[in-house]
């Protein structure tokens, strides 16, 4: 490490909550319940086509060729060219005050969208990453078709394993074991994510419990390592290879569960190391991830104890990228130790532990490679 990092700053970048879920799970029905609500005014929504958000009946007036005004004070805006250069667009105008003053943005992928390119554009991008900061994750899972379209769609699982709230909708139309076999298989696929049973047509959510994380201290003016982290969950989280038994099948399965299940592949693990590490360990460890397993690494998030610094080190990335990594201003606890939370398709925690000791232990980059390039090949069943 041969420059001082920069220091954590995200309570200072605007916050943006992404809405993914797959093809009729009531992506559309929450964001308009959720704009209606007060204290939604000043949000920005940002969808790829305005026709696919149904806020005929919102409309006031539009700004500008691709944002308009919505009932209540939001403001709606479709993807012309791409998501970066649309944050771009609406940072400029924001700060030139061409636009009205937005304090949070809502983005809303498509049904059949995989999130993690859209997670990585805001972690990847130097100009978003120091302007805004992805706050949440939120997944509309279908009740009556969920447990079928994480047996058939990849997307589907990563939309589930990625999201900090998974949201249950047309519940009114399961019975109760069809809905405790699919939440078990959520909560086994992502144990951190919070479960909300909802029918989206009756309910009124609480705005604030989907959008207030609490992962960000006003007091300390910096993340919230414990919150946004939950090494807890994680490290007493009982890996299991599918989220449901075999004689567990609901009753709109229309084949065996086991035939081609995509979730079975995820795994979300936490580890942590007490000693410190050498920056240039945790940076090769990184770089042969990546570089051999990449598109496996569906989220990493941790916070490292290196000989280097006296500050802890928080990094993040999705798949093969990584956020420039930044300091916080304290540990948050006596203890010092990396704890690094992996949510990965088919890379057991075992195999990444491994490669760290080897990679500790390894005095030359050949040797890092080899190391890596043993314990990291692909398997050859894996389903993709």
């Amino acid at each position: 490490m041969n420059k001082q990092l920069p220091q954590e700053n995200s309570l200072f970048r605007l916050p943006i909550y992404v809405i993914t879920g797959f093809l009729g799970s009531g992506k559309t029905t929450l964001l308009n319940q959720l704009l209606r609500q007060p204290g939604m005014q000043q949000t920005m929504v940002i969808v790829n086509e305005l026709g696919e958000i149904g806020i005929d009946h919102l409309l006031i007036e539009t700004n500008t060729e691709d944002i308009i005004l919505l009932e209540g004070g939001c403001l709606c805006c479709y993807v012309r060219t791409d998501l970066i250069q649309t944050l771009e667009k609406l940072f400029s105008q924001r700060e030139g005050k061409e636009l009205p003053e937005f304090v949070r943005i809502l983005v809303e992928t498509t049904g059949l969208a995989d999130p993690a390119p859209v997670l990585r554009t805001l972690i990847h991008d130097r100009f978003i990453a120091t302007h805004y900061r992805l706050e949440a994750v939120l997944t509309t899972v279908d009740a009556v078709y969920g447990n079928q379209q994480l047996n058939d769609y990849d997307e589907a699982v990563k939309q589930a394993a990625l999201a900090n709230h998974l949201i249950l909708t047309k519940i009114d139309q399961v019975d109760a074991t069809t809905q405790a076999i699919l939440q078990q298989r959520l909560r086994r696929l992502n144990p951190t994510a919070v479960i909300h049973e909802v029918n989206l047509h009756q309910d009124q959510f609480d705005v604030n419990i989907l959008l207030n994380t609490n992962c960000y201290n006003n007091q300390t003016q910096q993340l919230d390592v414990k919150k946004w982290l939950q090494a807890d969950v994680y490290l007493g989280h009982q890996e299991v290879i599918s989220a449901i038994s075999p004689t567990q099948v609901s009753p709109f399965t229309t084949h065996q569960p086991y035939s081609h299940q995509h979730d079975i592949y995820i795994k979300t693990f936490c580890i942590e190391h007490h000693e410190p590490l050498h920056w240039l360990t945790l940076e090769r460890w990184i770089q042969q991830l990546t570089r051999l397993r990449g598109k496996d690494l569906l989220r990493t998030k941790g916070i490292v104890y290196t000989i280097e610094s006296d500050l802890p080190i928080i990094i993040q990335g999705v798949q093969h990228i990584f956020h420039p990594p930044v300091t916080l201003k304290a540990w948050p606890t006596q203890q010092r130790c990396s704890q690094i939370v992996f949510i990965t398709r088919n890379i057991e925690k075992n195999i990444i532990e491994q490669l760290l000791h080897e990679l500790i232990k390894s005095k030359t980059v050949i040797e890092a490679c080899s190391a890596a390039l043993i314990l990291l090949s692909p398997p050859t069943d894996l389903h993709r």
